[in-house]
């Protein structure tokens, strides 16, 4: 004779009794108190990561004391800080300060940022096809090295790589994209191997039908089909070369040649001391472009990795 249990068929008549209304309710609640926290959790680390930003937009407009004493404090002219408000003094005696034009650096940054994104974007894309359709021990071992490249600090290498790129004369804004080629690649051929392997072949075929070569299959089929993940690594590449500071600082002959970061700093005046609200709004000038950039092509980034890295 089957034994009833009386408990589980009473929790079972509670739940058919209850009304599938309430809980739908009772799920939206749960999800919205859940949504809630993590909005909460996300604004509060939002805030941590802005704030240094903040820091550097205030003081900007802030004399050189107040930077130091009053680091948070709104840049205002009261009662109690009659010389607070520098205005745009800042930014002028960054630019004209020293013997180096701060024009110049734009330059000389603008010049090679862009020309180290192309070589990178086209150089290890070509790289990534050939690797991804030819299945070789060669190319395997070339990939290989090239995701072992990411996990090499720079610090390992900076002292062989500042003799070799002096010997090379690698060491101008025209010729120091080479050497950003090879720290580049790493991510950039990951990325772009991950995608290649999500298209199908039978284009490349197709295409070889037509009468197309390897070159031209690859600029007018294959590259076009790469422009999310082109776009993410475009983004990537311009904010970490620009924003640089190590790589140009050991390699460039900075009497001859000076990037942003390198301008900044040597905003320094006699025994080492610095003007930090110079400094700040220099700061300011550089970080204000690759911002701009950075929020206009962020939707770009979120696609080109979610394609590159987790496809294939």
């Amino acid at each position: 004779m089957k034994k009833v249990n009386y408990s589980e068929t009473i929790h079972t008549n509670k739940v058919a009794d209850i009304d599938p209304e309430l809980l739908k309710s009772a799920k939206r609640v749960e999800r919205k108190k859940s949504s809630i926290s993590l909005t909460v959790v996300l604004s509060i680390i939002c805030i941590v990561y802005v704030l240094p930003v903040v820091a550097v937009l205030i003081n900007a407009f802030k004399t050189n004391t107040y930077v130091k004493t009053d680091t948070f404090a709104l840049p205002i002219n009261d009662a109690e800080h009659p010389d607070m408000w520098a205005g745009f003094s800042n930014f002028i005696t960054g630019m004209t300060f020293g013997n180096y034009p701060f024009f110049q650096s734009v330059l000389n940054s603008l010049i090679i940022t862009l020309i180290s994104t192309f070589l990178i974007v086209i150089c290890t894309s070509m790289a990534a096809w050939y690797i991804a359709r030819v299945n070789s021990i060669f190319c395997k071992i070339v990939y290989y090295l090239c995701v072992f490249s990411m996990v090499v600090p720079f610090q390992m290498v900076m002292y062989t790589l500042s003799k070799t790129a002096d010997t090379l004369k690698l060491n101008t804004p025209w010729t120091i994209p080479i050497v950003y080629l090879g720290f580049g690649a790493g991510l950039a051929v990951f990325m772009f191997v991950g995608f290649v392997k999500s298209i199908p072949i039978e284009i490349e075929e197709a295409a070889a039908i037509d009468g197309c070569g390897p070159v031209r299959t690859f600029f007018t089929v294959v590259f076009p089909m790469l422009r999310p993940t082109m776009i993410s690594v475009g983004i990537l590449e311009i904010m970490w070369i620009w924003n640089d500071y190590l790589l140009p600082y050991l390699v460039l002959d900075i009497n001859e040649y000076r990037t942003i970061p390198i301008h900044v700093q040597y905003l320094k005046g006699s025994y080492g001391t610095v003007d930090l609200g110079a400094s700040m709004a220099i700061i300011l000038l550089s970080i204000i472009p690759v911002i701009v950039f950075y929020l206009i092509c962020q939707k770009y980034i979120i696609k080109g990795v979610a394609a590159g890295a987790v496809k294939g």
